[in-house]
């Protein structure tokens, strides 16, 4: 491993080890010239190879002519920031530090800079840190209404941090937190970052789009319905260990009661609502187009629905806010049912009042009836009795 330079009498010793510190001395003639050649050997476990949350383990060790200087570390994460880190062992040849634990934003390319006084030490070592995780926030929210179309996406960061090693996942759905999750579909990616999917669940109809790059996983609901709504959960494996990342979809729909055009001096309840609470942020609000102040109706904190009574036609929005940002609209038109429809419901009123008021009639008069021919049968049966006690005999004579 080592070789001189002719031109120069350079030694070049190759892929430096531990063992190759010490002093060199170079003799030519009657002089003498010697080199002491100091070592540094750090390593990180994993092979620098991470999931969000994991906390790595830095170890560095030197060796050269005795005796060993006391080392000063410090850490550089790839913005230049510098690490706080937990010393777990320090015998001047063998330094253990535990560093944080990493996020996805964590990967590039650190820097430990290593500082003695005696001798003179000031040596930056680079190493490379790659976190294998999401881009996305650690949990995001996404609205939907009623029958529209929604993508859930999910950006990996394998390819940024060039990631050449094989990897799996999945992606389930449960409707609540403490649901049994089903699995939509299961993915895997190869060394060269080639992505295969495989549905594995009819649970509802989905579909996985197409030209998407290799390091997008995409869900889509072609019709969103109100039970559509739930975490969506995207999963990575790595060489026995996890990470995940959640989308929680939340749906919209409003309907009235009663349903149908609204009759002339009738009212109808309008309901907008969600399928889960809203977080403290954000709130449901009913508008009348073209209303007042007065038609406006706020829901309560934490509330997933809010009502609102119409009695004349128009029309409606329901809007989704959060931090004063409206993320989804619905409408619902209040229509006025035609004049005939309101002569036919009100004569069906007085139908339906007269009808009940005649067979109220019909009962009492049939009540009295039946109550009279009771009493009938009773005195007959008692004359009959009378009759049979005390009956006497007539003799011609």
């Amino acid at each position: 491993r080592s070789e001189i330079i002719p031109k120069t009498k350079q030694l070049k010793v190759s892929n430096l080890k531990l063992s190759d510190a010490g002093i060199y001395t170079c003799e030519y003639d009657s002089h003498t010239v010697s080199i002491s050649l100091h070592v540094f050997e750090l390593t990180i476990s994993s092979d620098g190879h991470f999931l969000p949350n994991e906390v790595p383990k830095l170890t560095l060790m030197q060796n050269s002519s005795k005796p060993l200087p006391d080392l000063s570390i410090t850490l550089f994460n790839s913005n230049n920031n510098t690490v706080i880190t937990k010393p777990l062992q320090n015998n001047r040849q063998k330094y253990i530090l535990e560093l944080k634990k990493l996020e996805a934003t964590d990967s590039g390319t650190w820097m430990c800079h290593v500082h003695a006084d005696s001798p003179s030490i000031n040596q930056n070592i680079a190493f490379d840190v790659k976190v294998l995780g999401f881009q996305n926030p650690v949990l995001e929210r996404k609205y939907a209404t009623v029958d529209s179309t929604v993508i859930l996406s999910w950006h990996l960061n394998f390819q940024k941090i060039i990631w050449k090693r094989g990897f799996t996942g999945q992606l389930n759905w449960k409707q609540q937190e403490n649901a049994t999750p089903h699995e939509l579909l299961d993915f895997n990616v190869t060394a060269w970052g080639v992505q295969h999917k495989t549905k594995k669940s009819s649970h509802f109809w989905f579909e996985i789009p197409e030209n998407k790059p290799e390091s997008t996983i995409e869900l889509k609901l072609p019709k969103v319905h109100f039970n559509h709504s739930g975490q969506y959960q995207c999963q990575l494996a790595y060489n026995g260990r996890y990470t995940q990342n959640k989308i929680e979809l939340v749906v919209m729909k409003v309907s009235a009661n009663p349903v149908g055009p609204l009759p002339r001096g009738a009212k109808t309840t309008l309901i907008c609502q969600v399928s889960s609470p809203l977080p403290p942020n954000a709130h449901l609000l009913w508008e009348h187009v073209n209303g007042t102040q007065a038609d406006v109706k706020k829901s309560k904190q934490n509330e997933a629905k809010v009502e609102v009574n119409v009695s004349a036609a128009g029309l409606w929005n329901c809007h989704l806010i959060e931090d004063n940002d409206m993320k989804i609209s619905l409408r619902y038109p209040v229509e006025e049912a035609p004049v005939w429809i309101s002569y036919v419901v009100t004569g069906a009123s007085i139908g339906g009042s007269v009808l009940v008021f005649g067979l109220a009639c019909l009962c009492i008069i049939s009540g009295i009836s039946w109550q009279r021919r009771r009493q009938r049968a009773k005195r007959m049966i008692r004359a009959r009795q009378y009759l049979l006690e005390n009956k006497t005999c007539q003799c011609q004579k």
